[in-house]
């Protein structure tokens, strides 16, 4: 790799090679561990550097911590530059952790995303996050995307997969825009590690740490996963004509936002499809109230339900409205008390049940990704019990609730009945339409 008067040593194996050819604005490379990812991503900085002819170019490169960052990225940055140390082509800054080129002045910095603060305010024009698995979604999101749209610059995220987080999450969204490129190479694909040494590794490994970290398998869920990424991809796959639920109940799910960061969520669902998400962000009971009543005139579903831990507000409005609302506690008793721990874990386990079964869900990445977020585990008395919406929060280190599986959790609150005719129903309640019960069946 040349600028106009510098050269770094470089020969990339053909895997690397592919890698560079086929950027785009935004990459994603999953990579097995000791795949060489790392030269990778400091060559690709380094080229860009050096051939950076816009004045003040400025590009970072992030680990999960910054002591990470040193170890792994700062020693071989150094290394790959000696040459030209000395001589006025670079300059090196140890207290900044930072390379500026003589010829053009650009400049390349180590970050760790642990001070997440350090890297506000600045207009960068590339950047590689290392290990991004590892990385709270609020240092991508809110931090540097908006650092990289002054001068239209490019991101390089590289890892090995470990579960949902932020980088499962890129990686299934690069797949579907068009300035995204995203590539998986196994250790079959590198040549990275010889084969002995991968056989005596696929040996003393469990197969599921082997496919995680070797095959680079999101789908290679832990044991205490309730529904894997797997199960979720493939309910986004299925489809169904509508004959072949438009005889089952019509049921709406809403999760009304309990604090600031989250969204309130609607979903609907009839029979082995679920459809039409809706999402908003900053409404308050009054507006998610009129948006739900909307959806009950349209689709004239058989039952609503509606957690009512951050929705009484919406209840108690549409009550008002003279609809029938189903109110739900997450953290109530289940149906079923002595194998759940509240209904919120007896729904979650209810929709695993209906997307084995054949359950269809949309296309939609966040969906799938929070689908196979939480996990589960047994109390002292043998019963289950989900992560908590604030524990997924705390062990993601910031990232979003799974408000929408939520909503469609709530679906599988109980279980409905067609509705009679409304002629009869206001029969049998007297004209009280607020008295409906969603459970009554007409068969």
């Amino acid at each position: 790799m040349t600028s106009t008067h510098l050269a770094v040593d470089y020969s990339p194996r053909d895997w690397q090679r592919n890698c560079h050819h086929a950027l785009k604005r935004f990459n994603v490379f999953v990579l097995h561990r000791r795949a060489g990812k790392t030269e990778l991503a400091i060559m690709e900085l380094l080229d860009k550097a050096m051939r950076f002819n816009k004045g003040m170019g400025l590009f970072f490169y992030i680990a999960p911590f910054l002591k990470q960052a040193k170890a792994i990225a700062w020693s071989r940055i150094k290394h790959k530059l000696q040459p030209m140390i000395g001589t006025g082509a670079v300059t090196i800054n140890e207290s900044e952790l930072s390379v500026t080129f003589g010829h053009n002045g650009s400049v390349i910095r180590i970050f760790g995303a642990d001070n997440p603060d350090a890297m506000r305010g600045v207009r960068l024009d590339g950047i590689v996050i290392d290990e991004v698995a590892q990385i709270k979604p609020t240092v991508w999101e809110d931090i540097i995307q908006p650092t990289l749209s002054d001068r239209n610059g490019w991101a390089i995220f590289t890892g090995t997969p470990n579960g949902v987080n932020l980088f499962s999450e890129i990686f299934y969204k690069a797949q579907t825009l068009s300035d995204w490129h995203a590539a998986i190479y196994t250790v079959y694909d590198t040549d990275a590690v010889i084969p002995s040494e991968v056989e005596r590794l696929r040996r003393d490994m469990t197969e599921t740490s082997f496919s995680r970290e070797y095959l680079c398998d999101f789908n290679a869920s832990a044991e205490d996963q309730l529904i894997s990424l797997s199960d979720a991809n493939t309910a986004a796959n299925r489809e169904y004509a509508d004959k072949d639920f438009e005889s089952a109940p019509k049921i709406v799910g809403v999760d009304p936002a309990r604090f600031g960061d989250d969204r309130s969520v609607i979903i609907r669902r009839q029979g082995l499809r679920a459809s039409d998400i809706m999402v908003f962000r900053g409404l308050d009971n009054m507006q998610l109230a009129a948006r739900v009543a909307m959806v009950m005139d349209l689709w004239e579903p058989d039952a609503v339900f509606i957690d009512a831990g951050g929705g009484a507000g919406v209840l108690d409005r549409l009550r008002q409205l003279d609809y029938d609302p189903i109110e739900v506690h997450f953290g109530g008793k289940a149906n079923l008390e002595q194998q759940f721990v509240n209904r919120r874990t007896e729904m979650w386990w209810n929709m695993k049940e209906w997307i084995e079964n054949g359950g269809a869900i949309p296309s939609d990445p966040m969906l799938r990704q929070e689908l196979s977020t939480p996990t589960y585990w047994f109390d002292a008395q043998g019963r289950k019990m989900l992560e908590s919406k604030d524990e997924i929060k705390k062990r993601l280190q910031g990232g979003a609730s799974p408000d929408i599986a939520d909503a469609l959790a709530l679906t599988f609150a109980y279980p409905v009945g067609k509705r009679l005719p409304l002629e009869v129903r206001n029969k049998l309640r007297l004209g009280k339409a607020s008295d409906y019960d969603p459970y009554l069946r007409n068969d």
